[in-house]
């Protein structure tokens, strides 16, 4: 026997499989391993509706509030600004500064603007809202698939239903405190906004109206921390949380949890305009509707950051921190139904591929043995080598398996083996030719490869689309079939290959052909 660069590769291929798939196999506490999918270890499944309507109206405020900002900056007077969902309406001071109000709408997307003397209107094309819809569906999957991300679940499937649906499946969700915190992460909207107090008729509060309110240009906002405390800021905020960059949970004085954040360029430069002409004033912290502090402004504040600081929980704290980072909803989200996914399912459903793959793989190795002898020995252990290699890379990467994924093993078993029944032939026709050994092992392989080859690549890019156009347990079939593509071709064409060259001396001495290969003479 003699060693060769070939099952060099073999030996240290099964070495890595053997190593990295172990704490997956025993289920050990260090070391990465392979996670089950929500078919499996059971969980939650929900599908969400998506409040596509509010998305528009949060559009207009949006840009009721960089109107503001701009008049401001350009010191121009404006007599009252109103909007609502239909669009946005203001009067300037000034008939001269029409055109610098008016350029700035034209600039933004979708823009419809309508001038009639010192009045402008401004409201949103049919196709602009439908665009502003459809962004908002697919920014709520982003932040939804982020958020979930940033929390900790593994492999969570986020992907759109339909038109205005969103499938959300969470495995390993087993406790109803496990569930709620999810679905709180899920559903929380994370609407940062920086409102004026408006000082003037603050007083009135308790006393005034929504209505009068509104027509002050201002809105009745409860406080965080006890509902019966009302407050009176503007409406139009002075900037929001798409100005946000960061959120981290700190500690105040007393060791209570708050959320620091920080500001883009934008964002800092507004912040520091406003507190800097609102010395004495109060700046409100808006969150999700509800007032979380009103700080009086002592001093033009620089750098852009600030603190959102409320009584909640450590926990609470770093689900909101992540709801800020993610970013916030568009459009309020909605609950339209909800599955818990038992584990009972979970195990009856790897029970059942469970025997589906291994009563496969004994059929297989028994087969092989029997009619291939030494050589369907050779193939088997290329075979395991090949299971113990899918494992070890899904471990390292921390791929989720679903029942697909195993299903898509189940068929890799199948397709290696096969490359290794197509060698094993050619190489047998050749000996009953009359060829040598070792010109019957060359020649066999090099025979075989061409028809491996062609199935191999075939497969794994019907495998890449899969990926690239299929959700959740389709994704799965697609990475185990492609991983257990890519290891057989170096198990059964590379490991194989070395194992007869290392052999082919002792094989020559026999000349017992029905014993290596299963053939006689």
């Amino acid at each position: 026997m003699k060693l060769n660069y070939r099952i060099v590769i073999f030996a240290l291929a099964i070495l890595f499989g053997v190593f990295f798939s172990a704490p997956s196999l025993f289920q050990m506490q260090d070391g990465k391993k392979v996670t089950l999918g929500l078919d499996l270890q059971g969980g939650l499944h929900m599908l969400l509706g998506v409040k596509t309507e509010e998305a528009v109206k949060s559009r207009i405020k949006s840009i009721a509030a960089s109107v503001k900002h701009f008049s401001e900056r350009k010191d121009i007077l404006i007599d009252t600004l109103q909007f609502d969902e239909e669009g946005i309406t203001l009067t300037l001071l000034d008939k001269d500064d029409v055109k610098t109000i008016q350029s700035f709408f034209h600039e933004i997307e979708g823009a419809i603007v309508v001038v009639v003397d010192e009045r402008i209107s401004l409201s949103l094309s049919d196709e602009e809202i439908l665009r502003t819809e459809q962004q908002a569906i697919s920014q709520a999957i982003e932040t939804i698939r982020n958020r979930l991300d940033q929390f900790g679940l593994t492999e969570p499937v986020v992907a759109r239903q339909g038109e205005e649906k969103i499938l959300v499946q969470l495995a390993g969700i087993k406790t109803i405190e496990e569930e709620q915190r999810a679905r709180e992460l899920i559903s929380r909207a994370a609407k940062l906004e920086l409102m004026a107090v408006d000082e003037d008729r603050t007083a009135r509060v308790y006393s005034m109206s929504e209505s009068e309110a509104a027509s002050y240009g201002d809105v009745i906002l409860e406080d965080a921390a006890n509902p019966n405390v009302k407050h009176l800021v503007r409406e139009i905020p002075i900037l929001d949380g798409s100005m946000l960059t960061d959120a981290n949970v700190g500690f105040d004085e007393n060791n209570r949890p708050l959320i620091s954040f920080s500001l883009n360029a934008e964002g800092a430069e507004i912040f520091g305009d406003f507190t800097g002409r609102s010395v004495g004033k109060r700046l409100a912290v808006v969150l999700d509707g509800k007032v979380y502090s009103a700080p009086v402004i002592n001093e033009r504040i620089g750098g852009g950051s600030g603190q959102i600081s409320g009584n909640y929980t450590v926990m609470e704290a770093k689900d909101l921190a992540i709801a800020l980072r993610s970013g916030s909803l568009l459009a309020p989200i909605y609950l339209m139904e909800k599955r818990s996914v038992g584990p009972s399912l979970g195990a009856d459903s790897i029970r059942a591929s469970l025997i589906a793959l291994v009563g496969g793989f004994v059929l297989v190795i028994i087969f092989m043995v029997v009619y291939y002898r030494m050589a369907g020995i050779i193939a088997n252990i290329a075979l395991i080598a090949n299971l113990f290699i899918i494992l070890a890379v899904m471990s390292l990467f921390g791929a989720t398996l679903t029942l697909p994924g195993m299903a898509g093993i189940v068929l890799t078993v199948g397709m290696a083996v096969d490359a290794n029944v197509i060698i094993s032939e050619r190489i047998r026709e050749l000996i009953h030719e009359g060829k040598s050994i070792h010109k019957a092992i060359e020649e066999g392989y090099a025979n075989a490869m061409s028809a491996i080859l062609d199935a191999n690549i075939t497969t794994l890019i019907a495998a890449v689309v899969l990926y690239a156009y299929g959700t959740g347990a389709i994704k799965g079939f697609a990475i185990t079939i492609s991983i257990g593509i890519l290891a057989s071709m170096l198990t059964a064409i590379l490991g194989t290959h070395g194992v007869y060259e290392m052999l082919e001396k002792r094989i020559q001495k026999s000349k017992n052909n029905l014993f290596w290969f299963g053939i006689k003479g």
